[in-house]
């Protein structure tokens, strides 16, 4: 049983005034059908219960039924507030309560961040983003198709790499180091990559042949040979190196996999067959590829993964936790070479200490992809804001997410959704003071960018 005393306090400067208040003060409880009893001869025992001591001087209490303990606590209202490296993610929208949460103390601390267009997709990565490179000591390093983090990268002081066919900013697809893999043998997951590669740029939907990917096995140490006897910058491969040797191949396969790699090392398209030549040891790295085109920036998305795991497996080392965000999450699934790759990556990640982050809005392309069962497996943190009515019902299937919880991404503004951390799904919002010079580093609308944000 609850028991309660329930005092309200009038103060004024007149006794007029005060009658007035008190007046006032009964009429609203009997319009609630709750009568009041004041307390004459009793106010300094009234008045030293209402100041915050914690201290109940009358003898007064009324006994709760079940309906009115749960108006006055909410008990189905869940909350996410942890201590120690946790980041801010809003209020939620229930209890009005700050969202501090740490993604590395989950089971699987990958994440996707999905709304449409306008919702605050791009906002809420970078928000995180800011936070983590304050609050932690993590690496960040974000893969750019749409040329929108640069302004915030700047002022943070961390290193832009823009890549485009006209750019000086190279990035080896090649690039290895001795930790790349879990085993003694660094060439055994880089292999998967370059398959991948591979299959991107020679565009079979089948995928390469079992002969064609045996070649390619062969020439992979052949390639490496003399990094490994001596691994200094100048010894790593370049593509071109990789072309040279199945050139040098009797087999037919390896003829045709050098064809269509020809344009990528000699032709127009040979912006990747350069030693990477930028500074990649920055704290926060953004890897601007919206320059590249459509016939490149698939590829590009693939090459900065891959130089997202080189830098995963360097901190691994150093006990160093590393946060990867890539916008346009679904290019990367729509294609079946990239979307194995990426969800190989997905899973890898969080044993080496790495926190991928999916972000999009284009929701149907992601659902369509087949690898989205293992995304979505291996993803504990899911930041939802406003879906479109088609990809609510998928996402609700998909996510075991009630109606009621639903209409929280329906029609909602911006900054306002759902968060899931782990199996606790709880709606937020999430309102900036637009004053700001944070925000206008932040923003994406055109009216409300800092002046000078154009490259």
């Amino acid at each position: 049983m609850f028991l309660v005393t329930v005092l309200f306090l009038n103060t004024a400067k007149t006794k007029q005034e005060l009658d007035n208040a008190v007046f006032q003060t009964s009429g609203i409880a009997q319009k609630y059908n709750c009568s009041l009893r004041r307390l004459d001869y009793m106010q300094e025992p009234g008045l030293m219960s209402s100041i915050p001591l914690g201290i109940n001087l009358i003898p007064i209490k009324r006994a709760l039924t079940t309906t009115s303990t749960a108006i006055f606590v909410p008990f189905t209202t869940q909350e996410l507030f942890m201590a120690g490296e946790s980041l801010y993610y809003g209020l939620n929208a229930l209890s009005n309560n700050m969202i501090m949460v740490d993604r590395k103390k989950l089971k699987n601390p990958n994440g996707l961040i999905l709304g449409t267009p306008g919702s605050g997709k791009s906002f809420s990565a970078k928000r995180e983003i800011t936070n983590a490179f304050f609050a932690t000591q993590d690496d960040i390093i974000i893969g750019d198709p749409e040329g929108e983090y640069y302004p915030l990268v700047n002022a943070l002081g961390g290193q832009v790499i823009h890549i485009s066919p006209t750019s000086h900013d190279y990035i080896n697809p090649m690039d290895i180091n001795l930790d790349y893999s879990d085993d003694d043998n660094p060439l055994g997951f880089k292999s998967d990559f370059i398959l991948s590669l591979c299959e991107l740029i020679m565009g079979s939907r089948n995928g390469i042949e079992a002969e064609e990917k045996s070649v390619i096995d062969r020439c992979l140490p052949i390639v490496y040979q003399k990094y490994f006897e001596n691994p200094v910058p100048e010894n790593m491969p370049v593509l071109g190196d990789l072309y040279q040797c199945l050139r040098s191949q009797r087999e037919v396969q390896a003829q045709r996999i050098a064809t269509a790699l020809e344009i990528y090392v000699n032709g127009s398209l040979k912006v990747f067959n350069h030693r990477t030549n930028v500074e990649l040891n920055n704290r926060i790295i953004c890897f601007d590829i919206k320059d590249l085109g459509k016939q490149l920036k698939k590829l590009g998305m693939l090459i900065v993964q891959d130089q997202v795991w080189n830098r995963v497996t360097i901190n691994r080392a150093a006990h160093k936790s590393t946060r990867y965000y890539i916008d346009e999450f679904h290019l990367l699934l729509k294609e079946e070479q990239t979307a194995a790759y990426s969800v190989e990556i997905w899973k890898r990640f969080r044993k080496w200490g790495g926190i991928p982050t999916g972000i999009t809005q284009n929701i149907k392309d992601l659902l369509a992809s087949r690898e989205i069962e293992n995304i979505f497996e291996n993803s504990d943190f899911i930041y939802m804001l406003n879906q479109a009515a088609g990809d609510r019902q998928i996402l609700a299937k998909q996510l075991n997410i009630s109606p009621h919880q639903l209409s929280y991404v329906t029609n909602s503004g911006e900054g306002e959704g759902l968060i899931f951390y782990g199996s606790t799904i709880i709606p937020f919002k999430d309102k900036f003071d637009k004053s700001l010079r944070l925000y206008k580093l932040m923003t994406t609308k055109p009216s409300e960018m800092e002046n000078g944000q154009g490259k």
